[in-house]
């Protein structure tokens, strides 16, 4: 798939989530094969740049492959601003959110809610083409609602105003993460524009994902919650698609190097007290199963980056 002079190795992109893809999540799925991640978003409100949550997201030394960074907000201005300052920083594509269903930013008439007022959209996107010499993409959902689908109107009228690649959530704004994502609204867009057309939602299998891109007709898929806790999942669908097999589950002593990597770089990143926090999720996320409930109490109890180091090894060194 190619984004603007950017040729992607293959179909698989790793979505942007806030609070998860951080440069150590990113890092860890393009390593086991995605061939893109975007950032967490980021405001087009300039005063809260230099907060700390935003300089961590804005973080790309030593960021591997192609840095696509997604900006979100309302006012075409502040969001071309905010394209200039992200290309200024290292950002390879900028990607648009009008695809967060959260109330926090919608309340704002950002993410999703933009879905609503099309003229708006039509703003926003020309007004960060205009401003940068990268290519732009855009995530959106199928619509605001499920009475009022209209994602292949606003899928128009972005490839009009010079977006490059479009990403689609299979659910509106209404659904949230509820329900089943659906696909038809998916391959409606497909069908109506030139440009790349990425299926996201509910990815979570080699199985699915072979099925998704059949169904929709997709150019690439965009995996999120799919990969939490299973960074290993694009590897798992590539050698499906390429060779219609699963691959074997991953080993204990593998699961073990990639969970105690992925704890040292949150604590690298974000500090001791902030990473040990951060590593709760992420721990509950690889060790999910009902069995593995005392485990994740115990893990979530503990304040130090060492004890929770410990602790892992020692869960691993039980299980071989």
């Amino acid at each position: 798939m190619q984004i603007g002079p950017y040729q992607l190795s293959n179909q698989l992109i790793v979505a942007p989530m806030a609070g998860v893809t951080d440069q150590a999540f990113r890092n860890l799925c393009l390593r086991y094969g995605a061939a893109l991640a975007v950032s967490e978003m980021l405001s087009s409100n300039p005063e809260v740049w230099d907060s700390d949550k935003s300089r961590q997201r804005m973080t790309h030394s030593g960021e591997e492959g192609v840095r696509s960074v997604q900006i979100a907000g309302a006012d075409p201005e502040l969001m071309a601003n905010a394209a200039k300052f992200n290309v200024e920083q290292g950002a390879h594509i900028i990607d648009i959110n009008m695809g967060c269903p959260a109330k926090k930013v919608n309340k704002k008439f950002a993410g999703s809610a933009l879905m609503q007022s099309p003229d708006l959209v039509k703003d926003i996107l020309q007004a960060v083409v205009s401003a940068v010499d990268v290519p732009v993409t855009l995530k959106i959902r199928t619509g605001w609602e499920p009475e009022h689908r209209n994602g292949v109107e606003i899928a128009k009228i972005a490839e009009d105003c010079g977006i490059v690649s479009l990403a689609v959530h299979g659910r509106t704004r209404k659904c949230m993460y509820k329900g089943f994502a659906e696909y038809d609204t998916i391959k409606a867009i497909k069908q109506n524009v030139s440009i790349p057309v990425v299926a996201n939602g509910d990815i979570d299998s080699p199985e699915k994902a072979k099925f998704v891109l059949d169904y929709t007709g997709a150019d690439a898929l965009m995996i999120g919650r799919g990969a939490q806790g299973r960074p290993w999942i694009f590897k798992e669908i590539l050698h499906y698609l390429e060779t219609g097999k699963k691959l074997a589950p991953i080993k204990a002593d593998e699961q073990r190097t990639v969970m105690l990597e992925h704890l040292n770089k949150l604590y690298n990143l974000y500090g001791e007290y902030k990473g040990v926090r951060f590593a709760r999720k992420h721990v509950g996320w690889y060790l999910n199963h009902e069995e593995q409930r005392q485990f994740r109490a115990d893990f979530n109890r503990i304040e130090t980056a060492a004890q929770q180091h410990s602790l892992v090894e020692c869960y691993f060194d039980e299980l071989v």
